[in-house]
């Protein structure tokens, strides 16, 4: 009886044993997380492949939470090989050096750098504080004529093109300068009515049905483009001319010609388009949902290749509806130009206002960003950084709103944070985010 109790104990003994190293076996696996060995902040905790290059994880051991004094031994090369004892990196061959657990930052995920090592990686520090930050919207756009500083030259009577006396497009009109000359038979017939009215008026002084043919007869020429010296020159010489000159109406420049000697032309044909660049517009296509932020009015700023600052105008005009087979609509600023220097054909860039919405700001450089989110460093001692879990909001070009996770009573590290990450790695051997996931 005494030996069958004696092998229960034993037995009993045994079990205890085995559950005591199963149990420590599951806790040792469970303080092993794997990182990639060329992207040191990728840390999970099960074997896998990582989601920048593919690697394989390979294992490291977490640091115990235990108080510890305890050396480690780091490779300077691959900070996330970490081991309890000295050796060679598995990696690239390189004596692993040593490094304390807790010997630079007495708290947990903190760092401690000497003054020297502030000075050197140029890390400086600045309060949280509440900006305004809000991204400009850039359209990119190209000037075009002002539309209202052009016109069109055509016919106004049915003839033959004998002569054009501007035959380039580029070149500078006066008003009053010779364009070409006409010969019509309906201006040939429109003069002899005139000479016949001026007779008679002549002949009959006071007569006012005549004086009335004779106005009726003088304005059929002038709308045919003849101006009064013309008509009073026929007048004087009581000669017909066969070939009549017609001049530019107002002054420009031509952009378009659609004439040429020896050509027939109708009433109403094109013949010449001037315009003048005293002002030019800026157009920009934009969707819809761009163009719902914008109204007529709209303070915008141009700028265009060779102007040595944006020059500050207003939208002008709004197209309702969609650009013919496309899905976007144009919008449009009027720009002076006095001194003709803007040429239509340049591209320019339309900036659009930022709504601004106040927020604790910081510069872009002060946010890590990587797979498991954004953090920042903030002060905690002298010399001592600890990092933080952010949730970003809008950027501008070098700032970002901070949603949430900060306060104004934090001192946040603003150049030289990248530096805090990579001593922390070094010198840690793990991500200093592995343990702020929420």
């Amino acid at each position: 009886m005494r030996t069958l109790k004696n092998l229960l104990l034993m037995l009993l003994a045994v079990l205890v044993v085995a559950c005591t190293a199963k149990d420590e076996h599951q806790h040792a696996e469970a303080g092993t997380t794997y990182t990639c060995p060329m992207h040191p902040q990728i840390v999970e905790d099960e074997p896998g492949s990582c989601p920048v290059c593919g690697m394989d994880l390979v294992p490291v051991q977490k640091q115990k939470t235990e108080a510890k004094t305890a050396r480690s031994y780091t490779c300077p090369m691959h900070p996330q090989i970490v081991q309890d004892k000295q050796g060679s990196c598995p990696i690239c061959g390189m004596d692993l050096i040593p490094t304390q657990s807790q010997e630079n930052g007495s708290e947990t995920g903190s760092i401690m750098l000497s003054d020297n090592q502030i000075q050197l990686g140029n890390i400086t520090t600045r309060p949280a504080r509440l900006g305004q930050v809000g991204s400009n919207t850039v359209l990119t756009g190209r000037l075009v004529v002002d539309q209202t500083q052009a016109d069109l030259i055509s016919s106004r009577t049915a003839g033959r093109i004998e002569r054009l006396y501007v035959k380039e497009t580029g070149q500078p009109i006066r008003k009053g300068q010779p364009l070409y000359d006409l010969y019509s038979e309906t201006l040939l017939t429109l003069e002899q009515e005139y000479l016949l009215a001026l007779d008679q008026v002549q002949a009959f002084p006071g007569e006012k049905q005549f004086a009335s043919i004779l106005s009726a007869a003088k304005r059929k020429l002038q709308l045919t483009g003849l101006t009064n010296a013309q008509i009073n020159r026929i007048g004087r010489t009581r000669k017909f001319d066969s070939r009549i000159t017609f001049v530019a109406p107002t002054s420009g420049t031509v952009t378009e010609i659609s004439a040429a000697e020896g050509m027939y032309v109708a009433e109403g044909s094109p013949l010449y388009r001037l315009s003048r660049f005293g002002s030019i517009w800026a157009e920009a296509e934009l969707y819809a949902q761009e163009a719902n932020q914008l109204k007529v009015g709209t303070q915008v700023e141009v700028s265009v290749a060779g102007t040595t600052a944006p020059i500050k105008t207003k939208i002008s005009f709004i197209n309702p509806e969609f650009r013919q087979n496309s899905q976007v609509v144009v919008a449009r600023a009027t720009l002076p130009n006095p001194q003709g220097r803007l040429i239509p054909g340049t591209q320019a860039t339309i900036s659009l206002p930022a709504v601004a919405n106040e927020a604790l700001t910081l510069p872009l450089d002060a946010v890590i960003r990587d797979s498991k989110g954004a953090h920042v460093w903030v002060q905690i001692g002298k010399n001592t950084f600890a990092p933080k879990t952010v949730t970003l909001g809008e950027e501008s070009a070098n700032q970002v709103a901070i949603l949430s996770g900060l306060t104004q009573k934090d001192t946040v590290v603003v150049t030289g944070a990248y530096l805090l990450y990579s001593e922390y790695v070094l010198k840690k051997g793990s991500d200093p985010m592995a343990g702020h996931n929420h």
